[in-house]
């Protein structure tokens, strides 16, 4: 039988289903369990919602950072994408960017991969290697022409400038 919160998922826009965690904290947990499991449809906007309700570091998904990272691997690209959204608003304890920044890169060379999936990938790369300069060399090779070729237009100007910034960042 569908929960509320399930209802909630395929039935509501997206400010009426952020209303209603906001209205409902009990729910919270039950949306947290719903993007860590594999249920869909309900799993990825799981992740969705939840990306478009928590803050910066938010306390309440600290202690799953390390389960989303696990299971984004497995999970099928819409899913993944969302909870790729909710780990760059999250601080990743060292002990868990080796894995994450072997997935993220792993999905970046998948060049038949939906572009937003990849971006967001890209975007956990740079976070990870603003963090780990040593690992910087490491952007010349992630944007050969082989990598960038399929993305849209769109997709490869946000890269371009994401570059940009991540160089200056690094002078």
């Amino acid at each position: 039988m569908e929960t509320k919160l399930e209802y909630i998922l395929t039935h509501s826009y997206k400010k009426d289903s952020i209303s209603y965690i906001k209205e409902n904290p009990r729910e919270f947990e039950e949306l947290i369990q719903l993007a860590l499991s594999d249920k869909q449809p309900y799993s990825w906007r799981a992740a969705w919602l939840m990306e478009n309700c928590i803050d910066v570091n938010d306390n309440r998904i600290q202690k799953y950072v390390d389960k989303i990272i696990e299971i984004l691997p497995e999970r099928q690209d819409g899913h993944s994408r969302g909870l790729m959204m909710i780990l760059q608003k999250m601080e990743i304890n060292e002990d868990f960017e080796g894995k994450l920044f072997d997935t993220c890169i792993s999905i970046w060379e998948q060049i038949g991969k939906q572009p937003s999936i990849r971006i967001s990938a890209f975007k956990l790369i740079l976070k990870i290697m603003r963090k780990h300069p040593e690992l910087s060399n490491e952007v010349d090779f992630l944007i050969q022409p082989h990598f960038m070729n399929t993305l849209s237009a769109g997709i490869k100007h946000s890269v371009k400038i994401l570059i940009q910034d991540f160089k200056k960042e690094l002078l």
